[in-house]
């Protein structure tokens, strides 16, 4: 779906009900405040954020009833907001305002770059995708398989200790007038697959970063694609959500559209985690943007509730959907200063990838936090689902009285939870691992710095728990551990960028022995910041780690790329992402922080994601592509 034909079924959806234009992420357009006064032209702050203070602020900062906080803005598109001004429901507010103001304005609100509306073109590949082999090379999911391993074998991987210091920076892929790029790439013969913050999914050649084909979403793509490989005569699919919790299944050889539907579960439902491809079905985590739009004192907070759905691959029907939170959300009885209703239990999303246990005919998820008082038992949880029809089987909790929500963070705090957080979800996928001794355990990482091992046969029992930070908002472990069976690589952002907790700090990557949470090394990451650029720059390593046969590689909030020899901990090499660059497609485009999606080792190719303007941090909006000399493939493979 183009941009104005989303706009325009935006615009219908406004007209017929104010609530499903929540379920679209964009009912904070209908409360735009903007008067009909100039703006000085040598405004010496951001232009979109001159317009913003100027003419919004006043009704987006809690002053106004039903005004929601500008975090929500950032669920959006700039084309969505710049058709609501041009066209739409605010087109008187807006009329004093000129073209640019406006598109300044959409951009800065959104998240995103003016050139979002300008320059969209990429270079196209000449030559037409060939229908692959069937058992051709990949790395096809966000785990890497379906225990979450993050782990490539070394044939996959084609670099090693020897090789990886001649890697060197093949091209750059940038995504027009994006400020933050959170879709992990994943790849099938040669060719990588990624979403994007404008909800375009690119299918680009590996060698030399031209466009085999584009599919453009209804919204912004987080999650990485799911491959399903072609089988007999089953063609080559791709299966993504995106954030206003549509699921699509599309060809991999051009993109075109299998089918569609949608979690149909609540108005702020949101596919943030990867969904998770096995045995024909689609297992779809749910997420929520409740968080932000409790942040309006006027929300009767909170009624969303975390889970899995199921869908058939083949045609995307609904097989079976189940909850975090088993209860249905009521009325507690309680208001908010503004007599407004507490609702309740709410929250525990799942912000990550299922992991699956093929043995027990389980699906294993980590919750986050919940959003009224009293926290729910299954919030800040590992709980295991079976695969065949939703079932809840058990549940353990790792932190309790965790509740949150944005109201907690702007001034009138009235659908904050009594608790106030601290917000320490489970982020990261829980990752099956088979130990030397028969012995299965998960082993889990968590916001609060803890990593633990679980044992499954016991629901989830803590055989060992190892603290390696502080923890915070922003990690801890914050979205991925890596593991090669017996070794745990865990990064740990440890950033506190609220000033919350006052103590020593352990930004960089653990090892840990995965059957006794032993510390075997650990490598603290030195900040390479500007100083303009503090505090959204730090050391912190929140992305996933992704490990190799003698190598992990991991990247931090402050742009640095690093390979760490997988035995001692010593950096063997790194590079700082957070620079400008020439794009493949001759545009100027620049990297900031490497926040959620981590590397992916392909052939000796190593692709990354560097830019992140979400959560206070620096943004960009490039996918690099780092490689070896072609000897040193043929050698490493």
């Amino acid at each position: 779906m183009g941009a104005v034909t989303r706009g325009k079924v935006f615009l219908s959806r406004w007209q017929d009900s104010h609530r499903q234009a929540v379920s679209d992420g964009l009912r904070l357009l209908a409360v735009i405040c903007l008067t009909a006064t100039w703006l000085p032209a040598h405004a010496d702050v951001d232009p979109g954020r001159a317009v913003y203070e100027k003419h919004c602020m006043q009704c987006h900062e809690g002053n106004v009833p039903r005004a929601p906080h500008n975090i929500l803005f950032r669920m959006s598109q700039p084309e969505d907001i710049l058709l609501a001004l041009n066209e739409g429901v605010m087109k008187q507010q807006a009329a004093a305002l000129t073209r640019e103001q406006r598109v300044h304005v959409a951009s800065y609100l959104t998240g995103s770059d003016d050139t979002s509306v300008l320059d969209r073109s990429m270079p196209m590949c000449d030559a037409p995708l060939t229908v692959p082999d069937t058992g051709a090379t990949s790395v096809a999911a966000w785990g890497f398989d379906d225990r979450n391993h993050r782990f490539v074998d070394g044939d996959t991987a084609g670099i090693d200790r020897d090789s990886v210091a001649g890697l060197q920076l093949k091209w750059v892929f940038d995504f027009p007038g994006a400020t933050r790029t959170r879709s992990q790439p994943t790849i099938y013969d040669d060719v990588i697959y990624v979403g994007s913050q404008h909800g375009i999914v690119y299918a680009i050649d590996l060698e030399s970063g031209c466009v085999h084909w584009s599919f453009e979403a209804d919204a912004e793509v987080r999650s990485a694609i799911s491959i399903a490989p072609p089988a007999k005569e089953k063609p080559l699919t791709l299966y993504f959500g995106d954030v206003a919790g549509n699921v699509y299944a599309v060809s991999g050889m051009d993109g075109a559209l299998r089918w569609r539907t949608q979690l149909n579960d609540h108005p702020n439902a949101t596919i943030t985690g990867s969904p998770r491809l096995y045995d024909g079905r689609l297992f779809v985590p749910m997420s929520s943007r409740e968080w932000a739009t409790a942040a309006d004192p006027n929300y009767a907070c909170c009624t969303f509730r975390g889970g899995i759905a199921a869908f058939d691959t083949a045609d995307g029907k609904l097989l079976w959907k189940s909850y975090s939170i088993p209860e249905e959300p009521v009325d507690t009885g309680k208001r908010n200063p503004l007599d407004v209703p507490i609702v309740g239990p709410s929250g525990a999303p799942i912000w990550n990838s299922p992991t699956v246990d093929e043995r027990r005919g389980l699906l294993y998820v980590g919750t986050g936090e919940s959003y009224t008082s009293p926290a729910h038992g299954n919030s800040d949880a590992v709980l295991a689902f079976e695969i065949d029809t939703g079932k809840l089987v058990w549940s353990k909790q790792l932190t309790a009285h965790d509740a949150w929500n944005m109201s907690c963070f702007i001034g009138s705090s009235y659908n904050c939870p009594e608790e106030n957080g601290p917000d320490m979800d489970i982020g990261a996928p829980p990752v099956l691992i088979s130990l030397d001794s028969g012995k299965d355990i998960l082993v889990v990482g968590q916001k609060n710095g803890f990593v633990y091992g679980m044992d499954p046969d016991a629901k989830g029992a803590i055989i060992w728990e190892r603290k390696v930070g502080l923890g915070g908002y922003a990690g801890g472990i914050h979205w991925g551990l890596a593991t090669d069976g017996t070794t745990v690589y865990a990064p740990n952002a440890d950033t506190d960028f609220i000033g919350r907790y006052d103590a020593e700090r352990f930004p960089g990557v653990f090892a840990l022995d995965a059957a006794t949470g032993k510390q075997l090394w650990y490598t603290r990451a030195e900040e390479d910041c500007r100083e303009e650029e503090k505090p959204a720059c730090d050391a912190g390593v929140s992305a996933a780690a992704t490990a190799v046969p003698g190598l992990v590689f991991a990247g931090a909030f402050d742009g640095q790329l690093r390979a760490y020899d997988s035995a001692s901990g010593k950096v063997l090499w790194t590079y700082q992402t957070n620079r400008t660059f020439t794009s493949v497609a001759g545009r100027e485009a620049s990297g900031g922080s490497i926040e959620s999606d981590g590397p992916v080792v392909y052939r000796g190719n190593v692709l990354v994601n560097s830019g992140y303007l979400f959560g206070s941090r620096v943004p960009g909006n490039v996918l690099l592509n780092f490689a070896l000399p072609e000897s040193a493939v043929k050698e490493g493979q």
